[in-house]
């Protein structure tokens, strides 16, 4: 297949990060990424999955609003999804609800992930953070929270509660599914 029509047939990933190309990939079409020699061969899923995070980074930069909570639910989704270990990452934002920085704080195994509440209100301090919105994936791909995600979202609001930082959010990302807990009433 000539250079040509691997840019006809998919999106080729290029040493800087993804291109977006207009028609979508298939089976019969995979993605290409460029070597170290400029020849591009087929992408391998762990690099498609970097090229997705890298254009959610794009997508979402500093000063971007996450008032609608859609918003939250579609770059953690962008962020977590198909990693095999339970991450947990956080959105620090200022009194605008606009981002300052997202960071991944912890990562666990494939069930899940120690999460310390004085990190992240560290981190939030670090960055004067007004609100927190937090998440973390479900390796599983089952987006119902457990007790232990209703406890430590308890935990962190009312650990961010004490240097005036609010939680507006937990997401659980699970395969392409997300659920925003305070839909709930449990954020």
């Amino acid at each position: 297949m000539s250079k040509v029509d691997k840019g006809r047939c998919g999106a080729l990933l290029g040493v800087e990060g993804a291109r977006s190309m207009a028609t979508r990939p298939s089976i019969e079409c995979p993605l290409y990424v460029r070597g170290r020699r400029s020849q591009y061969r087929p992408a391998t899923a762990e690099q498609i999955v970097a090229a997705a995070r890298q254009v959610a980074d794009l997508r979402m930069q500093r000063g971007a609003s996450f008032k609608n909570p859609s918003v939250a639910c579609d770059y953690f989704r962008d962020k977590l999804t198909g990693l095999e270990r339970e991450v947990f990452a956080a959105v620090f934002l200022d009194t605008q609800h606009r981002l300052i920085e997202c960071v991944e704080l912890f990562q666990g195994t494939i069930d899940g992930a120690e999460v310390h509440p004085r990190e992240l209100v560290r981190q939030a301090l670090m960055l004067s953070a007004a609100a927190v919105i937090v998440a973390h994936n479900h390796p599983s791909g089952d987006v119902e929270p457990s007790a232990a995600d209703r406890a430590v979202t308890i935990r962190l609001k009312q650990a961010l509660a004490l240097v005036d930082v609010r939680l507006l959010d937990h997401i659980i990302v699970g395969g392409s599914k997300t659920l925003a807990m305070a839909e709930l009433g449990w954020a």
